[in-house]
């Protein structure tokens, strides 16, 4: 197919990077010029068009993969008889404009970074992606889940309702609260100088682009400001248990809390190993874990704030953390 991608920032280029891959005719186009000469450059697109009428013209297929606002304009003024899907993070909006053979998706993925010096083809492998039947043709949506699946994502029909709804609760909340988080934090500049890995990892999505982020909150106001006032109630709900010393009400909000998040993912055993903070430390871990061969399914390093080195956990199969261990060990690290 010959592809036109309108937008060549994180998501836009990834797509055009793993299209590319196979083959199909990519063609991009950005209103930034830096974007678009570096997607060039890194292959993400095979060429490039100086306005958005060149980029679609031929095309079969024309991804939006712009901000929300930008998104919400061209959806609604594009004139083209070319299959047409989006990435907005929001969907209820982007439809409720959109015309012509359109499909609204969400690929589940990204990073906090932004642009085309992120961007990968490998982005989007085993990640949800959310495709939208809503007013769609049939034929279209079973394209747009083929294209999906052949970038290594998995592709998941949902109502604009229902993913609105959805992604106010797991993606647009946890942005506000990281914000709010940091704010509180850094009232009493001292109390940073005692942050470390529970703050961090709570607060990693506030690096996140502020301007996209007002657009996708302003475009999902209608779900994501009750949410939020929900969110707030069950927080005071907590100050007040916490004020009248009701242990065992806590607790099991607490233990419900633990037991509703590891059942969102498959169980693990961690393996803790103390690194040194000089070079060639995450060479060596691996090489333990070329040795081993077990399956790691997630990893997080926590650095000291001044130096000194850190802890990397390891998660893996259960029943694969003493393999684990002992190539560590072997490596001449400390497993604790």
């Amino acid at each position: 197919m010959r592809v036109a991608i309108l937008g060549t920032g994180l998501i836009g280029g990834s797509i055009g990077a793993g299209l590319g891959e196979q083959d199909h005719e990519v063609v991009g186009w950005d209103p930034d010029g830096t974007h678009l000469a570096d997607a060039l450059e890194r292959g993400l697109v095979g060429s490039i068009a100086s306005t958005p009428e060149k980029a679609i013209d031929g095309a079969e297929l024309v991804v939006l993969a712009g901000p929300p606002q930008a998104v919400l304009e061209t959806a609604g003024s594009l004139e083209t008889d070319a299959l047409v899907m989006d990435i907005a993070g929001v969907k209820a909006p982007v439809l409720s404009v959109a015309q012509g053979r359109f499909v609204g998706t969400h690929p589940m993925a990204g990073r906090e970074h932004r642009g085309p010096e992120h961007a990968s083809a490998s982005l989007f492998r085993g990640a949800s992606w959310v495709v939208v039947p809503d007013g769609a043709d049939p034929a279209d949506v079973d394209t747009v889940c083929g294209l999906v699946e052949s970038l290594g994502a998995v592709p998941l029909r949902m109502s604009a309702e229902r993913h609105d709804a959805a992604v106010a609760a797991i993606s647009h909340l946890p942005q506000v609260v990281a914000g709010a988080l940091v704010h509180h934090a850094i009232e009493e500049s001292d109390r940073l100088e005692l942050a470390s890995g529970s703050f961090r990892d709570l607060t990693r999505v506030a690096l996140s682009d502020p301007g996209t982020w007002v657009q996708v909150l302003l475009a999902n106001a209608a779900e994501v400001a009750p949410q939020l006032r929900e969110l707030a109630g069950d927080l005071v709900a907590t100050a007040d248990l916490v004020e009248s010393g009701d242990a065992d009400a806590i607790a099991d909000a607490m233990a419900t809390a633990r037991s509703e998040r590891q059942a969102l993912a498959p169980p693990t055993a961690r393996v803790r190993v103390i690194l040194a903070d000089e070079p060639g430390e995450l060479g060596r871990v691996g090489q333990a874990l070329a040795e081993s061969r077990v399956d790691v399914r997630d990893l997080q390093l926590r650095h000291g704030r001044h130096g000194g080195g850190g802890v990397l956990t390891l998660s893996v199969r259960q029943g694969e953390s003493g393999t684990l261990a002992s190539a560590l060990e072997g490596q001449g690290f400390e497993v604790v």
